[in-house]
């Protein structure tokens, strides 16, 4: 008994009571729900073996009794209490058999009535263990959302009951680990970061965690992407710039572009390249633009109070944008009900959120609302057309767009080729390979190589194809090829 309880539980000690009876065996609660519950024996079926165990529970609650059995037709139920607590009451041992019952065994439940006892009081322990971990756990990701979003203050006071408190400023890690080691490396970036990190798992890719390192000349050590790479083997860790607490999806971005270029260094790490965000350089036109073009969308009141409003709306569309389909793990929403808010998104602004081209408008109008300086300002009139081409045209996005586009100088004409069909082609694999007169394979091969090229995520979201899609059609503008 006591080596099948530290083998296998009270799973494994009620199987092999049933097979020692010859019967069912099961743990009830005082009020009779069946908690575990096995049958080994066929002349003896789990619903009528049920039925008298659980009769036999209400007349052992009614009369508070050590033991009890009771008979019925041919069967005999004999039901023991485990011990427990007041403010943890222990189930019930039951065991429903056949007569005439077998020698003993009576004397057989009490005794395993003990070990059943330890092991209950251990697996509650353990289901509290793991009901606290995962109530952290999706705590710490409502602050992650909380930080992508933009709501410091809320985020703040959920981070409140957590630790460690959250940084300012602060470096962005996504750590990509072997399947089903994500706990275990969890524990590792704690202990390297001496505790001052936050590590969230990610909930969109199942391999990832997501570390909030502080940053700055106090911050946690600069290796520390670095140091985990080495000490955890097969681990791929990307690593933003410094931003600031507010900027959070900004480094998430940067990190996970590093993660795609670490898949492919020897020393599975890297660092997000200095680069300016496109956000900051199109001045105050650009903000006002991203004003008007999002006025339908951050007006919008809903017809009904269960509807969403403008701010989930808002969230569901950076998200999308973000994680596209994954956006459903991201919000915890159906995939229904994504589409059916992403369908009102696209009324609501008159966008074709099919398009690439509409959803990099999006994109950049979403990152220039969440710059802080220009979160709060109020919507203005509707977009002119053409809008956006007089933003581009700015000296200060051309020169951004030439340094995003600065690493294919030195790779010829087909990978800008490459690139430039495949935005064409809605960054879809099939068609760009239709377009090209090449296999789905070799499309997904040449972006795979453009990725270390560019130092970008094209293929996984977060994706790359916003900015060069938004860098492409700023050359355009300039050069008047563009068609806005």
């Amino acid at each position: 008994m006591y080596r099948l309880a530290r083998a296998g539980g009270s799973p494994e000690l009620l199987r092999w009571v049933s097979g020692r009876a010859g019967g069912w065996a099961g743990l009830l609660d005082s009020d009779g729900t069946v908690l575990r519950g096995v049958a080994r024996t066929p002349d003896l079926t789990s619903a009528s073996a049920l039925a008298l165990a659980t009769e036999g529970v209400k007349e052992l609650t009614a009369l508070r009794g050590r033991s009890f059995a009771l008979d019925k037709g041919p069967d005999t139920a004999l039901l023991f209490p485990l011990d427990g607590t007041p403010d943890a009451p222990a189930p019930i041992l039951a065991v429903v058999v056949r007569r005439p019952l077998p020698d003993g065994l009576a004397t057989l439940l009490a005794d395993v009535a003990m070990p059943l006892t330890m092991c209950w009081a251990a697996e509650t322990v353990e289901r509290k263990r793991r009901r606290v971990d995962l109530a952290e756990s999706r705590g710490r990701e409502a602050v992650l959302h909380l930080l992508m979003t933009g709501q410091l203050s809320i985020a703040h006071q959920v981070a409140g009951a957590l630790k460690p408190t959250l940084p300012d400023p602060v470096q962005v890690c996504v750590v990509q680990c072997s399947g089903g080691r994500r706990d275990d490396v969890a524990r590792v970036c704690a202990d390297i970061s001496g505790g001052r990190s936050w590590i969230v798992r990610c909930p969109v890719y199942a391999r990832h965690l997501i570390l909030i390192v502080p940053a700055g000349p106090d911050g946690a050590d600069p290796r520390l992407g670095l140091d985990v790479a080495a000490v955890v083997d097969d681990c791929v860790v990307g690593v933003s710039e410094d931003v600031p607490l507010s900027d959070t999806a900004t480094g998430y971005r940067q990190a996970f572009h590093a993660l795609a270029v670490a898949r492919g260094m020897p020393a599975r790490h890297a660092r997000f390249g200095s680069a300016p965000e496109p956000a900051v350089v199109v001045g105050e036109a650009g903000a006002q633009w991203a004003d008007a073009l999002l006025a339908p969308l951050l007006t919008h009141l809903p017809r009904r109070s269960q509807d969403p409003g403008s701010q989930e709306l808002a969230a569901t569309l950076a998200s999308w944008l973000a994680f596209s389909s994954h956006a459903t793990q991201h919000l915890k929403i159906h995939r229904n009900t994504l589409a059916a808010r992403l369908r009102l998104i696209g009324e609501l602004l008159g966008l074709d959120l099919n398009r690439v081209a509409d959803q990099a408008a999006l994109d950049l109008a979403l990152r220039i609302r969440a710059v802080p300086a220009r979160a709060a300002r109020p919507p203005t009139e509707p977009v002119p057309a053409g809008a956006l081409d007089e933003i581009l045209r700015r000296p200060a996005v051309g020169q951004w767009a030439a340094e995003q586009l600065r690493p294919l100088a030195a790779t010829g004409a087909a990978a800008e080729t490459t690139l430039r069909t495949w935005l064409k082609c809605e960054a879809q694999l099939g068609p760009t390979g239709a377009a090209l007169g090449i296999s789905v394979p070799g499309i997904r091969k040449r972006l795979t190589r453009l990725e270390g090229i560019l130092q970008r995520s094209l293929l996984q979201t977060p994706s790359a194809r916003y900015d060069l899609w938004l860098a492409f059609h700023a050359l355009d503008v300039a050069d008047g090829t563009g068609t806005g």
